[in-house]
């Protein structure tokens, strides 16, 4: 089942003589339940196309379709609520609300949306990701690689279409992002998750059962590392 389709996607920065092609004419598809990395060199476009996919920029050209939803046909209000409830990101600085809870801020987008938590599918997903004894901690009472547990909690809690993950392991000692790769594969393939992921870490990327690589802004390979 095809959950992302991008098609012709396209962004440039600036205009005239200053105009910088970030994005040029994209396209590709993901199935449902598929661990794809992204990767590429540094200002090759990747990051670019992450935010175009997870609805927090908006293309110069091309469609973006997640679950069968044309994200960009939507209103910024449509898209805020779309994005709350199916698209789940990970951030390489975790990006945690410090005044908030680990419980608080694991169940942020359900409570932004007005709605009741899952106590089951809660209870599952802290449970998996060992933060039970945590809960009433501070962001900054906890270590980098609990932080990043937290954030993987906050993508999870809505049951997202996808998992958009930015150099997740990036600010994690080796040992942590060890745990954090076991944990998103754990959950795509438990939970048949989908998860695109950005890592500069060819180690990790292997482990994938996709890798995109992105040059100048444009597909140069798209290779299946595992059927």
């Amino acid at each position: 089942m095809e959950i992302l389709k991008i098609e012709n996607l396209s962004k440039i920065y600036g205009k005239g003589e200053t105009a910088v092609k970030a994005l040029d004419n994209v396209s590709f598809t993901v199935q449902k339940g598929e661990f794809v990395a992204i990767i590429g060199p540094s200002g090759s476009g990747k990051s670019t196309l992450l935010h175009l996919l997870g609805g927090v920029d908006r293309p110069t050209s091309g469609k973006v379709f997640i679950d069968n939803t044309d994200i960009y046909d939507l209103d910024e209000t449509q898209l805020a609520i779309f994005r709350r409830r199916q698209i789940g990101l990970i951030y390489q600085f975790y990006n945690l609300i410090p005044v908030l809870t680990v419980e608080e801020n694991i169940t942020l987008p359900i409570l932004l949306d007005g709605q009741k938590v899952d106590q089951n599918h809660y209870s599952q997903v802290v449970d998996t990701l060992g933060l039970e004894e945590r809960m009433g901690h501070l962001p900054n009472q906890l270590s980098g690689g609990q932080q990043q547990r937290v954030s993987i909690g906050r993508a999870l809690i809505n049951n997202p279409a996808i998992i958009l993950a930015d150099e997740p392991t990036g600010n994690l000692d080796s040992e942590n992002s060890k745990e954090i790769i076991d944990l998103l594969k754990l959950f795509n393939k438990t939970y048949n998750q989908t998860l695109i992921m950005i890592t500069h870490d060819e180690r990790i990327a292997l482990q994938a059962d996709r890798i995109i690589t992105i040059k100048d802004g444009q597909i140069a390979k798209d290779e299946v590392v595992r059927p």
